[in-house]
């Protein structure tokens, strides 16, 4: 501003001269990480991400910078100098993750964020048997969180009684808004060890909450897609594996 590095607090003000600087962000160094990229286009991916990463942030060993090892770099003229997460999953949290490729995408995927517009569902195994299904709208520090959850299945279990697979839909976009609201219903999630019961990990296999289905409109197209993996084996085998030891137990 006028030749001096500008501050928020500053007025913009008529006859002021404004020179907006490009800081030529440099590009992360790469971590080869393999990663499962479920779609890909020039404006945005989708990739499988592996529990027991973190998304971003100043560690080297982050998602974002396992992505330009995975994906094909954007032709078009607004490209990211490297494509970049658009949300957050928790460290040990798995499954879809979206990714913009350009400044277009960015900016319209991060709309849809903002609006709520992006449809996201989880899949979790919690202990217990909840209900067939409903909505919790328990607070999470102090602001309004609203989840839906639907029973899919429910087995018996030697450790924890009875295991059961949910669908879940946060509406809101809380921080471990999913892990909190299971908790609060007397389910947590298996392996979760912040909310759950002490004692409760299962050793070497991490949290059972996947994200498994993206819907979001395309920035290009303007058009809805939807984009599905399906349950991770580490789920199907632990609620096969502790029914068929309740089983044998009870022969």
């Amino acid at each position: 501003m006028n030749g001096c590095p500008g501050k928020t607090g500053d007025w913009v003000e008529a006859g002021q001269l404004l020179e907006l600087l490009d800081l030529q962000e440099r590009v992360p160094r790469t971590f080869y990480l393999p990663m499962d990229v479920v779609y890909e286009d020039d404006d945005l991916a989708v990739v499988n991400k592996p529990p027991g990463v973190e998304v971003s942030g100043n560690k080297f060993k982050t998602v974002e910078n396992a992505l330009s090892h995975n994906l094909v770099k954007s032709s078009a003229p607004d490209a990211l100098p490297w494509p970049r997460p658009v949300h957050r999953l928790d460290y040990s949290t798995s499954g879809l993750l979206l990714i913009a490729k350009t400044a277009r995408a960015q900016v319209y995927l991060g709309r849809q964020f903002e609006r709520r517009d992006v449809k996201k569902l989880y899949c979790a195994v919690v202990t217990g048997r909840p209900e067939p299904e409903g909505k919790i709208e328990t607070p999470i520090a102090g602001l309004p969180a609203i989840s839906r959850f639907k029973t899919v299945r429910t087995v018996r279990s030697l450790r924890s009684d009875e295991l059961s697979l949910m669908e879940l839909s946060p509406l809101t976009g809380r921080t471990h808004q999913l892990r909190i609201h299971m908790a609060s219903l007397g389910h947590p999630i298996a392996g979760d060890q912040k909310y759950g019961p002490e004692g409760a990990v299962l050793r070497g296999k991490g949290l059972f909450l996947a994200a498994v289905q993206l819907r979001f409109f395309h920035p290009a197209s303007e058009e809805e897609l939807r984009v599905q993996i399906e349950l991770p084996h580490k789920f199907s085998s632990l609620l096969e594996r502790e029914q068929r030891r309740w089983n044998k137990f009870h022969a």
